[in-house]
């Protein structure tokens, strides 16, 4: 996935001054005037490494289904958690009045973010700052970090991003936040060895009223529109 390729995006905004505060857009096709804008958060266990050009086959796949998607970047500095959250709530606020997409969307906004990126949407559907939105979609989310931590996925991303212990930091864990009050769907590979199915199961027992759909593959299958997975994440994003 990380070198699949695909075109740039159609338009370009920004939410801020510092460099990372960037937002690709691409125009979906056909009748996406009348359906919700995608936003759409990368993952990459929040390390400064990773950025939001992996998902450009995503969100060109998207494009050709009808969907107008903003993939946005945002701070990805080890042990300060709280520019990453600003981030990805300035960022919202942004597109929810952003005359350049007028007639591109219907004005809705839903949240769709992978691994470290569904971490963020998840929280962002709980952050009371975050504008109004229609629903998130998280896939193979990073969905309880005290898990992530215990697990020491990649290298204890959880640790690096926090700067410290996730039981110092409940506020940005989302399995210990308030449920989302919107339609949450969590999409998640059976074969998952990077962010395994268990955190998508805590979360989801945890908030009874997220639909959790469990896919074929791994990690990457929820974001490759050639994977057998691809037509449950489609379905669940058209849902809106």
């Amino acid at each position: 996935m990380l070198d699949l390729p695909a075109p740039g995006p159609d338009l370009v905004l920004r939410y801020g001054t510092h460099p990372d505060a960037v937002v690709d857009v691409r125009f979906g096709r056909g009748e996406a005037a009348e359906r919700p804008l995608v936003v759409v958060v990368h993952g990459g266990f929040w390390r400064p490494a990773y950025d939001r050009v992996h998902l450009r086959p995503l969100t060109d796949a998207l494009a050709a289904a009808g969907l107008t998607t903003a993939a946005i970047e945002y701070r990805r500095t080890p042990g300060r958690p709280d520019d990453t959250i600003d981030d990805v709530v300035a960022a919202l606020g942004m597109l929810a009045g952003a005359g350049a997409l007028a007639g591109r969307c219907d004005g809705r906004l839903l949240l769709a973010g992978h691994s470290a990126g569904g971490h963020l949407v998840l929280h962002a559907a709980a952050d009371p700052r975050a504008p109004a939105m229609a629903g998130v979609v998280a896939l193979a989310p990073v969905a309880d970090l005290g898990l992530a931590e215990a697990l020491a996925l990649d290298g204890d991303a959880v640790a690096a991003f926090l700067g410290r212990p996730a039981a110092d930091r409940p506020d940005l864990d989302p399995v210990r936040r308030p449920a989302p009050g919107v339609p949450v769907t969590v999409v998640h590979g059976a074969d998952d060895e990077l962010v395994p199915l268990a955190l998508a199961q805590s979360y989801a027992a945890t908030h009874p009223a997220v639909k959790l759909v469990t896919v074929e593959g791994g990690h990457f299958a929820v974001i490759d529109p050639r994977s057998t997975a691809w037509p449950e994440v489609l379905a669940a994003l058209s849902a809106g």
